[in-house]
């Protein structure tokens, strides 16, 4: 696992927008990120998943959380600019986005890849978080050090055969990452790192690995460090970098 240890004040009075909050590795930050004294903005499709997370961070007494329920596989960029008004009227500004939510589609040779998955694994894996972050870049500006960090793969440094829209999409995330990291780099104070977070314990990777031993993998909760490190003070000077979660 990453080796870092968190201060238990690192995030205090910050406000962090994580997508997929609703379980796996979305919960899991999210949770860490309320714990070290962020306001989190919990974002996703299930509702009552959002719900349970909101009354476990409320349970423990950390900072109050707001629910924005929005599908990112069919968002607009009208829904994006509608969730970045909230924010700004509600804060003013926003400190760190964790782009988190990611569908795997199929796994097949790209040759009987039907259109349709293509389309919504593109969608939600790359096009929601372009324009998610476009909506968002303002309010990142007025925090004292923004920090972006998107999700990546293995199957996104090397493609992999029958990954996919998959692997193709998070190669995509990580150019993505590099272009934005390169064009805020000495313009403003926020910085863009992926994260790719292993063979970890979620349904993500069920679905990749049905035959796999789930207790043979880290838990979400065991890869936060490097979650924690990304937005906090201690990684100002990172930009444009791709971190292994394990």
């Amino acid at each position: 696992m990453y080796d870092y240890t968190a201060p238990a004040n690192l995030l205090k009075d910050r406000i962090i927008l994580v997508t997929g909050a609703g379980d796996g590795i979305g919960k899991a930050a999210a949770m860490s990120y309320a714990k070290h004294g962020a306001t989190v903005i919990l974002v996703g499709r299930g509702r009552k998943k959002l719900d349970a997370v909101y009354d476990e961070i409320e349970a423990n007494g950390w900072p109050q959380p707001v629910i924005v329920s929005l599908n990112l596989a069919d968002a607009t960029a009208e829904n994006f600019k509608e969730l970045a008004n909230m924010i700004g009227a509600e804060f003013g500004r926003l400190d760190g986005v964790l782009h988190n939510a990611s569908t795997l589609g199929k796994r097949t040779p790209l040759a009987s890849y039907d259109d349709e998955t293509w389309q919504e694994v593109m969608h939600l894996n790359v096009t929601s978080p372009f324009m998610l972050t476009k909506a968002l870049l303002p309010l990142l500006e007025e925090a004292d050090n923004g920090s972006v960090v998107f999700t990546s793969s293995s199957v996104g440094r090397k493609g992999r055969a029958f990954w996919g829209a998959y692997a193709i999409s998070k190669a995509a995330t990580e150019n993505m990452m590099e272009t934005l990291a390169d064009e805020q780099d000495g313009v403003t104070n926020i910085r863009v790192n992926c994260i790719n977070p292993g063979a970890t314990r979620t349904n993500m990777r069920m679905k990749a690995y049905p035959g796999e031993d789930p207790d043979k993998l880290a838990t979400p909760e065991q890869i936060t460090p490097l979650y924690l490190y990304l937005m906090g003070d201690d990684s100002i000077a990172m930009n444009g970098k791709s971190f292994d979660a394990q």
